[in-house]
Formats: structure tokens, sequence, C-alpha cells
């Protein structure tokens, strides 16, 4: 097992979507992502996602905002997000209300959001009002809390772990 630096990786930009849904998947997964720890290089559920991502609505243009990479957004300010997932989750749907609030600060009027499942041919609708807003901004306090943290949070069941680059680490098979 890699040992894990104690202290985050400097992080000039601020969070990004990746950090809210790791934060929303597994607090321990921002944890060490924050330190450095990246299996996601090697993991072929990752290499697999970035397929999907990039063969599917191909006529569309990332959005980089420097800390998020949006996959795009259409008229009327409407953020679209892609997963290859086969199940909608809310770890998705806390990292498009992060890109909105992002847009927002930018000055963006932003409408709200679209998570795409292609694999199943889904989507989910994310409202953008107050409460969203709200659950945005808790997002980021949360995760800046679990990133200052001295230790890792406690790891989640193993059957919660089930596909995830971090596996190994967190449980070492």
């Amino acid at each position: 097992m890699k040992p894990v630096p104690t202290q985050p990786v400097d992080d000039d930009h601020g969070l990004g979507g990746v950090h809210i849904k790791y934060l929303r998947h597994c607090p321990r997964q921002l944890w060490l992502y924050m330190r450095g720890y990246r299996p996601e290089a090697g993991s072929d559920l990752v290499a697999f996602g970035e397929v999907v991502n990039d063969t599917t609505f191909t006529r569309r243009r990332d959005i980089d905002l420097g800390e998020a990479r949006i996959d795009w957004v259409t008229t009327g300010a409407v953020v679209h997000e892609t997963k290859s997932s086969r199940a909608p989750s809310p770890a998705h749907d806390a990292q498009v209300r992060h890109y909105c609030l992002l847009l927002e600060r930018r000055g963006v009027n932003v409408r709200g959001g679209i998570v795409h499942y292609p694999l199943i041919r889904r989507t989910t609708d994310i409202l953008w009002n107050d409460q969203a807003r709200e659950a945005a901004e808790t997002a980021e306090d949360e995760a800046r809390v679990v990133i200052a943290l001295p230790v890792p949070p406690d790891r989640q069941t193993r059957a919660a772990c089930r596909g995830c680059s971090y596996l190994d680490y967190c449980w070492g098979t």
C-alpha cells in the first residue's frame, strides 16, 4: 500500500467538480485525492468513462473554468454533465450544482443543469434555486473541512466501494 502524505497538495485553483463529486461519493476519496493519491489514471472504469464522454455528444465543447471543467453549457445557461454510470447518483447532482454555483459567481444567470447517462438513455434534471445554491455552498464548506483533516475519514462499507479506483488503498485487496 502506497503511503499518502498528511498535508494536502497545494491547490491554487480552489474546488472543482471532482472535489464535490468525491466528497459526496466518499469523503475519504476526497481526502486522498487532495494528498496526491490518484489511482484513477490506471482504472479501467475511469478509462471507460472517458471513452463514453469522448464519443457521446461529440458536437459539444468543454467549458474550462480553471478549477473545473464543465462538459458543456447550452443556450440559456443550462449546465450539462455526461456520466458513464448506469445509476444516477447524488454525487453527480452535487457536481452539477457546484458548476452552476461557479458560473453564477462569474455573473452567468444559470437556469439549472442536466446529468446525461447515455448508457441507460436517461437524464436527470438539476434545479438551480436558492436551496440548490445553499446546498452547493454547504458542499464547498464540507469539502474544505474534509481536506483539512489531519487523518483520513473512515472508509465506507466495502459494498459501497465496489468499482472505486481507491478500493485497493482503502481495503488492501
